[in-house]
């Protein structure tokens, strides 16, 4: 069986990560790996190496965005990505492309192959998040999708109303905490060492735009910059750069004016990899900001978190999420109850055992 992976950025491809080591190691699948999006953007770590470095049989690679982040700029990328992929969808066939989550670069992708009729198996859908756009890319994706793996039976009911038929939806869990209990994470000092991070403790950090309330990131990158300020006096800051959302640039001009001025309290990393990614998360002491992860993984770590604004608003939490306004006074304030809060010790509902094996079996039962 011919299996297409579409992946556009850092953040879907750690997802995918298990499926792909399983789908490589199975000679009932022909795999290939289809890149686009920020993995070949320098201005997002150009995480294609990343890729390359997993070793795969076939990587297409289909460059669109532009540089850009403003409102034209974020079209013309939809566009480019729409055209150049209705070039690769006439000349490549597949049984079956995974599509993942709710980026505008995956939702035209898999728009420019509906008239192909392309076949897609939608991981992630069903979700809601009202503070951002990529809730209308989600839906877009979800319509277009003949496959659909939800990560609670709840987002599975919502995709069975959003299509009107309750065929080829399956509640399998989030696919980014497959095995997450056998999780071990870098030896300590050999993390701490390889990314300059003091011996002590630290809040990791990720923040992106609003892209519901674009007239209001100005002000929001604002108020990010003076709580982090306040922060970082308490406990050292790790942040991850931004992705490639409208206005993204917004936030990552005054993260890198707070490196620049206060350097010994922050350290900004563009692309972690999962492995470090998750290294870093399980080490934290917090998580803050208004990123996916601090409400899909980091309740499997005994984390807390601040999320921070309206992004994440509608999505489902556990019980480790303290949430608060875009506003310095509340993001100091709930860091500071987070931080005496302890570890979490409550489950994750985004958690279900075995996620990538039940996928593989289900496409294998189907297809």
């Amino acid at each position: 069986m011919k299996i297409g992976i579409l992946t556009s950025s850092r953040a879907d491809y750690g997802i995918y990560l298990p499926l792909l080591q399983k789908l490589k190691c199975d000679s009932f699948f022909e795999m290939e790996i289809i890149a686009f999006g920020t993995h070949l953007s320098k201005n997002h770590g150009y995480t294609l190496t990343d890729i390359k470095k997993d070793n795969y049989s076939v990587i297409h690679t289909i460059s669109s965005l532009i540089s850009n982040d403003d409102e034209p700029s974020i079209v013309t990328s939809y566009g480019l990505t729409v055209l150049k992929f209705a070039d690769f969808w006439q000349n490549n066939k597949y049984d079956l492309v995974f599509c993942l989550g709710d980026r505008f670069e995956m939702s035209a992708a898999v728009q420019a192959g509906i008239p192909f009729g392309v076949k897609f198996a939608h991981l992630h859908g069903g979700e809601t998040t009202l503070g951002a756009i990529d809730n209308v890319y989600r839906h877009q994706i979800t319509l277009a999708s003949s496959l659909h793996f939800t990560a609670t039976e709840v987002f599975k009911e919502k995709v069975a109303n959003l299509i009107g038929a309750s065929n080829g939806i399956f509640s399998v869990g989030s696919l980014s905490l497959n095995n997450i209990k056998d999780f071990t994470p870098i030896e300590k000092n050999i993390f701490y060492e390889k990314f300059s991070i003091p011996q002590d403790e630290f809040a990791l950090v990720t923040f992106h735009p609003e892209t519901m309330s674009l007239q209001d990131n100005v002000q929001y990158a604002d108020e990010m910059k003076k709580a982090l300020l306040k922060i970082s006096e308490k406990v050292f800051v790790i942040i991850t750069m931004p992705n490639a959302d409208t206005q993204g640039s917004v936030y990552r001009e005054v993260i890198e004016e707070l490196k620049k001025e206060f350097s010994d309290r922050f350290l900004l990393i563009e692309n972690f990899g999962k492995l470090n990614y998750f290294s870093a998360m399980y080490y934290s002491k917090i998580l803050l900001g208004n990123t996916s992860s601090g409400i899909l993984e980091a309740a499997s770590f005994g984390k807390y978190v601040v999320n921070v604004g309206d992004r994440q608003k509608g999505r489902m939490q556990s019980n480790n999420i303290f949430n608060c306004e875009f506003e310095q006074n509340a993001i100091v304030s709930a860091v500071d109850k987070t931080i005496n809060s302890g570890e979490f010790k409550g489950e994750n509902i985004y958690y279900k055992d075995k996620v990538a094996d039940n996928i593989i079996k289900i496409v294998k039962e189907l297809l």
